[in-house]
Formats: C-alpha cells, structure tokens, sequence
C-alpha cells in the first residue's frame, strides 16, 4: 500500500478467525483501490493532539479557542486517552473514559466540551488521511441542561437604564440593551465607527484579554458580526453625551491620557485605556444591584433586545438583522449587510419604548 509519505509499504492484518482476517484484507484492499493512503506514522492519541493544538489549532484559530481546547486536552484528554494508539481507538473506549469523568463529577458542561475536543481533533486526522474514521463521532454527547434564564422585560429594562442614567458607561449599557451589542463589541467601538448623520455604525473591533499580552484589540471573528447597524435617536444622544464626558476626562487627566491615536475608542477608562470586559460585567453588576431589578448577566441582557423586539411584534428577520444571528434558527436564514427601513422603524420604536419614562 500507499503511506501518507508517498512510499509503497506492506500491511499485515491479524484476526481470531479466518473470517475476520479476511474482512479485514478486504478493507484494506478497498482503501488501496480507492487510493486512501496509510499513515507513515503510527500516532498516539497523545502525540496527535500536541500536534493538532500546537501545528493546526495555534496558528489558525483564536486565542481563546486555543486556550479552551489546551485546557481540555491537559486535563482531561491526555491523562486518559494520551498513551493509546490512535488508530486503534474504540467508541467503547471513549464511552469508559466518559464514563469515568462522570464518577470523578465532572460537570456535564466539562464532558460535552472535552468530547467535542476530541471529535475536532479527530476529524483533522482523518481530513489528513490518518483515520479512515472518527470514532468519537459514535459516542453520544453528554446531555447538559441549559439554564438560559430570562431575559428582562420592557419595565425591568426602563429601571434599569433611569437608575445608570449618571453612570460614564450609561451609553454602553444602552448599546448592549437596544441594539443587542456584546460587550467586547460595545468596549471595542471607535468613534470612526459612527456615523451620526446617516444614523448608522459599523462594528469591526473587540477588546479582548490574552494570555502575556492583556487587553488586546482585535478584529470581530465573523462578517455578520461586522454589519452594518441603524443608530437610533436614542442611543445617538447617549454617545454625544457619552464624547463630551469623554472629554472631560482627558482634560482631567491631563498628561496621563494613554489612549492610542489609532484606537480612539468610544468607552476608554479614565486615563484612555482599554476596559476589561470583565471589569465591565462588574461595573453592570454593581448598577444591577444599584436599580434594584432581577439580577441578570451582562450576556443575558443583550437578549433583552430580542426579548424587546418580540414584544414589539418586529418581524423575525428585521430581528436576526438586527441582532446579527448567523442562523434564523437563533432569533430564520440569510444574513443582511444593508440597513433597511424596517431595521430602523424596528429600533426606533424601541427607542421610543425606552425612551419616553427617561427623557420625556
């Protein structure tokens, strides 16, 4: 046979039974004809995952996917899977070892995450041609119960935003509750980002932590999470309030004003620096409290948009427009870049919703 190498190389198969040899040559014969070479290299589940993370995942993918499957494959994966052959593997192998994460209590979230890893990585090997299967495809993923919690109503939101109204990051939170913005998008929008005359913004950065590098800024992953947005009256008023603190505070700090030229960021802290996503969900919490409402994550009020323009009877695909979902299926199909005229009415009926008990 053929290897991955591109030498010609002899395979022998060995069975309990003639018939099982020879289901086995058969297989092996077929894979020739087919042209599917054999590896050159007999890989341990081990060695393929260093590989993998280190070779494909590394250079290709984010940091923090990087990062989430390094975790799973340090912990979990190599400890248990790492010394057995790769091409030997078998689905009730992976079920014992499944199975095991269970008895140590291993949350279901943690073992739906570390099969998944598992099935990436097999899947590049056999897209590499070191596989001619991925058996953790036949493994069934561990059932986890996904308590999505509620989203606020259209009053819980309206207190919310009358007891912020004071806060520097009072904009922010209106981005995230209106138009539905995460929290990295709304920390990485820069003023050339807004266009206050067309009512529109265009959303191409993040704030993002790394690992030895802190606070990063970065590209957003996807084009639908790079659209095109209306900017309704309500939150344009927010932002020009929002640039005139600004202001203020680079006047207040003086010579110790560490913003980029380049970055010109809408939401800097007080000396121009990047805000910690995570210092910004703290900073929601503490005006959570503050307002006295139900108590809801950051991410879990960006759904409060969805929830809003549900209320409002706004069409679904006006929402997925709005709400940039990939797949209808989130809030029905194809992505829009253009910002059409039921995308504004939708945002601005909402902006009146939120608007008439604040400002009046």
């Amino acid at each position: 046979m053929t290897d991955t190498d591109g030498n010609r190389v002899r395979k022998f198969v060995y069975g309990a039974t003639y018939d099982e040899t020879s289901e086995k040559l058969a297989k092996l014969q077929e894979q020739e004809r087919n042209g599917v070479p054999v590896p050159a290299k007999s890989w341990t589940v081990g060695e393929w995952l260093t590989y993998w993370l280190e070779q494909i995942v590394k250079p290709e993918r984010e940091f923090n996917t990087y990062a989430k499957y390094e975790s799973k494959v340090r912990l979990y994966l190599m400890p248990h899977l790492g010394t057995k052959s790769m091409v030997k593997l078998t689905p009730a192998q992976i079920r014992a070892f499944m199975a095991q994460l269970k008895r140590d209590k291993v949350g279901a979230a943690t073992r739906f995450e570390v099969l998944r890893t598992l099935r990436n990585a097999l899947n590049r090997a056999v897209r590499e041609e070191l596989l001619t299967r991925n058996v953790a495809l036949l493994v069934d993923m561990p059932k986890v119960s996904k308590d999505k919690g509620r989203a606020w109503s259209a009053r819980e939101a309206i207190t919310f935003l009358r007891t912020a109204r004071a806060h520097r990051l009072y904009a922010a939170c209106v981005l995230v509750l209106v138009l539905g913005l995460r929290r990295s998008e709304v920390l990485g929008l820069r003023w050339q980002d807004v266009d206050f005359e067309a009512r529109q913004f265009e959303p191409v950065k993040q704030v993002q932590r790394e690992k030895g590098k802190g606070l990063i800024l970065k590209d957003l992953k996807t084009e639908s999470s790079q659209a095109v947005l209306p900017l309704p009256e309500f939150c344009a008023r927010a932002l020009e309030e929002r640039r005139e603190l600004q202001e203020l505070e680079r006047k207040i700090a003086g010579d110790h004003w560490k913003q980029a030229p380049d970055q010109d960021l809408i939401f800097s802290s007080e000396h121009g620096g990047l805000i910690d996503p995570v210092g910004f969900s703290r900073s929601f919490g503490r005006l959570v409290t503050r307002a006295d409402v139900r108590r809801i994550t950051v991410r879990l009020a960006r759904h409060t948009c969805g929830t809003l323009l549900a209320f409002l009877k706004v069409h679904p695909k006006v929402a997925q427009a709005i709400l940039r979902h990939s797949q209808i299926s989130m809030t029905m199909d194809v992505y829009t870049h253009v910002v059409g005229s039921d995308e504004r009415e939708a945002v601005a009926m909402l902006a009146e919703l939120l608007e008439d008990p604040l400002i009046g």
